[in-house]
């Protein structure tokens, strides 16, 4: 039953997502139980700008806590400016607002990226 509720909640944010910011990049995030992944993403060329996960060579606190997601906020915040990227749109995926994916894009916002 929660398959079915994270995949409805999926889609529904990937069709919103579509129909208010198609300029935009999209940085989209995927939570396991050990770690936690960021890209930034852009949908017209199909190409992934930057990304960065709690499993970077670059990361100190590795794994799957709120802090380790904090840091990986950092990092994808850190990497988009480089790259040129001030303005994305956050895709939380299926995921809920809460604990580690809010984190993640607090300390991207933080660092600069503009949700």
């Amino acid at each position: 039953m929660s398959d079915i509720k994270f995949e409805r909640r999926k889609a529904r944010t990937r069709y919103a997502l579509r129909q208010k910011a198609s300029d935009r990049v999209r940085l989209s995030v995927y939570r396991s139980e050990k770690n936690i992944y960021a890209q930034i993403i852009d949908d017209k060329a199909g190409k992934t700008i930057v990304s960065a996960s709690s499993k970077d060579a670059e990361m100190k606190e590795k794994g799957s806590t709120v802090a380790g997601a904090a840091l990986v906020g950092k990092l994808i915040a850190e990497r988009a400016l480089k790259a040129g990227v001030t303005e994305v749109v956050f895709d939380r995926g299926g995921y809920i607002y809460h604990g580690r994916v809010k984190a993640l894009a607090d300390a991207a916002r933080e660092n600069g990226l503009k949700f």
